[in-house]
């Protein structure tokens, strides 16, 4: 595999356009990363300029009758489109882990005689602290099944489903696992959960904007992510949940907040709850970061999910074999799935001193990808402004830095964020 040959794949990519639409201002710097943050659309520049300028310098607070007002909702319109939502299903809101604490608190709700909780040991840290908190505030009631994997790479199946039983209350997982990017069959746990009377509350943060999927056709009831990652919405952009319409009126948020009033503005002493999604709304919403995330959505939904997802399994699939190609060699273990079905837009590759080369890569080799604990590298994949040259050339320095030993230059403590 070679350079010249990854070049030829980016002439024959139907998406190579899209990558001068983003600040790609350091052309040697290769970023592995946007599955933690999105890079920079240029329309949002020119869009952020105009909100902060216009409509926040001149119309200062008419703004909110001029379109901020209904934002959260219009913009969630716009997301739904993107992971197969119909309107007035996703709102824009809060961050992921306060979406998750409302809706895992609503849900236990509704199946007040249910105490299981099942999820599995690859979803996202904070969202098992979000259930861990969430059963203590109900008393202790609850108990909490982590589903165990067989290879640290994936989870059967089988073994979510055996897990799923008559006292099961919600089942909720990442729909691709943060470390190994495995990707769950969300219709198919979907349908065995409800078949057991459950409910099911998926986190979509490492898969809205890279995977196509159809809640509405497969029945998912609950849906939760952010929108910094491969939505491109920036740093601590607002988050979104997803509430399936035959739900909405029957569920309660726990936190209750002037803007999911049904009459915000009569300022009611009394509160009573809005029609729909809004009621999931609390707080005033964050005007700047909300309006940043929309040029962002408009560009992934001119691209098309569908074309975004076909680049991504070749993108994810060309990297795997220079992995086996190169890396394994080296020492490096691959630790994400083969089959491209079964895994998202990252790669994780294993090593004892991932933390150490991924520091080198950074400070030496104008690489970044990141670190995660205990030794996993991972290498995010964006199909809008990653090429498969990038590819190349990222999998050609991790081999120098490794081969010439010039991570041993760097201390094994960890700084404070990796």
């Amino acid at each position: 595999m070679t350079l010249d040959e990854a070049r030829r794949l980016d002439g024959k990519d139907e998406l190579a356009s899209f990558r001068g639409r983003f600040v790609v201002d350091q052309p040697d710097l290769i970023y592995l990363d946007g599955n933690s943050l999105g890079r920079l659309p240029r329309a949002t520049v020119e869009r952020m300029q105009a909100v902060v300028e216009q409509e926040w310098g001149c119309n200062l607070i008419r703004g909110w009758n001029q379109g901020w007002y209904e934002a959260a909702l219009r913009l969630g319109g716009k997301l739904g489109g993107l992971i197969g939502a119909a309107a007035g299903q996703v709102v824009i809101s809060d961050s992921t882990t306060v979406n998750l604490f409302k809706l895992v608190m609503a849900a236990l709700k509704l199946r007040p005689e249910r105490t299981r909780i099942v999820s599995d040991v690859f979803n996202f840290p904070s969202d098992l602290y979000v259930l861990q908190g969430c059963v203590r505030l109900l008393g202790d009631r609850h108990h909490i099944h982590l589903v165990p994997s067989g290879d640290g790479i994936g989870i059967d199946p089988q073994r979510v489903y055996d897990n799923i039983d008559e006292q099961t209350a919600l089942v909720t997982l990442s729909h691709v696992t943060y470390q190994s990017a495995f990707l769950h069959d969300m219709q198919a746990i979907t349908e065995r959960a409800h078949q057991a009377g459950a409910l099911v509350l998926w986190d979509l943060s490492h898969s809205a904007g890279v995977v196509p999927m159809e809640l509405d056709n497969w029945g998912v009831d609950l849906a939760v992510g952010c929108s910094y990652k491969y939505l491109n919405g920036g740093p601590g952009a607002p988050a979104f949940l997803y509430i399936r319409q035959d739900l909405q009126e029957k569920i309660q948020s726990p936190v209750w907040g002037w803007f999911g009033h049904q009459e915000p503005f009569e300022f009611d002493p009394v509160y009573q709850p809005a029609e729909g999604i809004r009621r999931f709304l609390v707080g005033t919403p964050p005007i700047l970061s909300l309006l940043a995330l929309e040029p962002a959505l408009d560009l992934i939904m001119e691209a098309g999910i569908e074309r975004i997802r076909r680049k991504s399994e070749r993108l994810t699939e060309y990297l795997i074999g220079l992995v086996a190609e190169r890396l394994e060699p080296l020492g490096f273990a691959q630790m994400s799935p083969r089959e491209a079905t079964r895994r998202g837009s990252h790669v994780s590759v294993r090593h004892p001193e991932a933390y150490r080369i991924n520091r080198a890569l950074i400070e030496e080799l104008n690489v970044l990808p990141d670190f995660r604990e205990p030794d996993l590298l991972r290498l995010g994949l964006a199909p809008l402004y990653t090429s498969f040259a990038e590819v190349w050339e990222a999998t050609d320095r991790i081999c120098r830095i490794v081969a010439q030993e010039r991570y041993q230059s760097y201390p094994v403590a960890r700084t404070s964020v990796t």
